[in-house]
């Protein structure tokens, strides 16, 4: 049976509504024993943002996902002219592999790939270099200092030739076909379209339990986010690790800016002059992530710090008249629940331990039941996608574990400290991620 997009929507909206309004319910006597404790300002904070708000959003998801169906993409008589533009700094371990992933898509159309060392203390610009013998399509140029990545991208796009571009990360890996399939993706687009993100994958997931948990993170929450969001006409984010762009509309709205998050703060921008962003989730790149605590602290502080800034630079997104307005508004609960689960929840987990059942207690299990449907819907959903790319899920226990309730504990913290930092305007520094 089709479903227009409106009717979707109207329905997630309904049924998420509900169980927000039956959370409430549920959570009324949890309400008067912790007021009585914290006062009912923080009492209500808390419930809201650690229990009632994520219960809802999981919820509208949920409804969203079952309904989900991806469009076709239609393939083309003839593919377009592209310019991929790869900015670096100290690659020289990952570029070549990158390289090859290039050479491997055989892709059909005329290709130009454009790397820009941003002053790099290794032998990046070496290694390229002596590449481009092997690859005729591939430039390297070189900016002498370090001036961050919108600089970097900025300066190549300047010299790209053709209208479609594609950034990819300078340790991302593409999947088989996955120019084609980004290309085919925007041609099958509403006429609006200016540009079309990509899905990233972890390449590095054996490494360590870092890594292991956040392959759940790309596999379940960052493409299932970006599902529900492109059903809804509504993508956020044209991630810079692989993602497919207008050379015009880029150009016109002045490029990336110098920002720490220029991706997210660029298709924003898009979205306020009305072009639409779209998703397309079998064009698949495999990146490298962060293997270290603190690595992986730093770049969720810089994501956290990019919204941030998404909303400074752009704040009339709020009131346009689309689909996308409600995920944008939906944006601004996250740091209300970051707030809340590190002030409220992990304190809460450690009066648990104690027998004070306070915050985390009988009351929060009501989350369960709508998380773990969530995450079976997302796991069977991105199970067939990869069906489809002769992929197979790796059996990866400990780290879906870890996703589960750990990761989250390093991850809102570290999202809190980037909202912090961004607010006082402390230093920026650019990382590939």
């Amino acid at each position: 049976m089709y479903l227009k997009v409106n009717t979707k929507f109207q329905l997630a909206l309904t049924i998420a509504t509900l169980w927000g309004i039956f959370s409430i319910w549920a959570a009324q006597f949890w309400f008067a024993d912790l007021s009585a404790i914290i006062g009912w300002f923080l009492a209500g904070f808390l419930i809201l943002f650690i229990a009632v708000v994520p219960g809802f959003i999981n919820a509208f998801m949920v409804v969203s996902l079952m309904m989900d169906k991806r469009p076709v993409r239609k393939h083309l008589d003839s593919y377009p002219p592209i310019t991929i533009l790869i900015a670096a700094y100290n690659e020289e371990a990952v570029i070549p592999d990158t390289f090859e992933s290039i050479a491997k898509q055989n892709y059909p159309g005329v290709l130009e790939v454009i790397l820009i060392d941003d002053g790099s203390k290794d032998q990046t610009l070496a290694v390229c270099n002596q590449l481009t013998s092997k690859y005729p399509w591939l430039r390297c140029i070189q900016q002498e200092t370090n001036q961050g990545k919108s600089e970097a991208l900025n300066r190549a796009l300047a010299m790209a030739s053709h209208e479609l571009i594609i950034t990819l990360d300078a340790d991302s890996y593409l999947y088989k076909d996955a120019l084609v399939r980004i290309v085919e993706r925007f041609h099958s687009d509403p006429a609006n379209t200016c540009a079309v993100a990509g899905t990233i994958m972890v390449h590095n997931s054996r490494q360590n339990w870092i890594t292991q948990s956040q392959e759940w993170d790309y596999f379940q929450g960052i493409a299932t986010v970006k599902r529900v969001q492109s059903l809804n006409q509504g993508t956020l984010v044209a991630q810079g690790a692989f993602s497919l762009y207008k050379k015009s509309i880029v150009l016109e709205l002045g490029g990336w800016p110098k920002t720490v998050g220029e991706d997210i703060v660029l298709t924003w921008a898009m979205l306020e002059k009305d072009y639409r962003v779209g998703y397309c989730e079998d064009a698949i790149a495999f990146t490298i992530v962060p293997s270290t605590v603190s690595g992986f602290i730093r770049q969720r502080q810089r994501w956290a710090r990019g919204m941030i800034e998404a909303f400074k630079y752009h704040p009339k997104v709020l009131f346009r008249k689309r689909l996308s307005t409600f995920f944008i508004w939906w944006d601004l609960l996250f740091p209300a629940m970051d707030v809340a689960f590190t002030f409220g929840f992990l304190p809460g987990l450690v009066l648990a331990m104690f027998g004070y059942f306070w915050i985390v207690g009988p009351m929060t299990l009501i989350l369960l039941p709508m998380a773990l449907i969530m995450n079976s819907v997302m796991y069977r959903i991105e199970e067939k996608m990869f069906s489809e790319q002769h992929l197979h899920v790796r059996r990866n226990t400990l780290g879906f574990f870890l996703y589960m309730l750990p990761y989250s504990c390093i991850l809102q913290p570290a999202a809190v400290w980037g909202y912090i930092t961004e607010i006082f305007g402390t230093k920026k520094s650019w990382g590939t991620k």
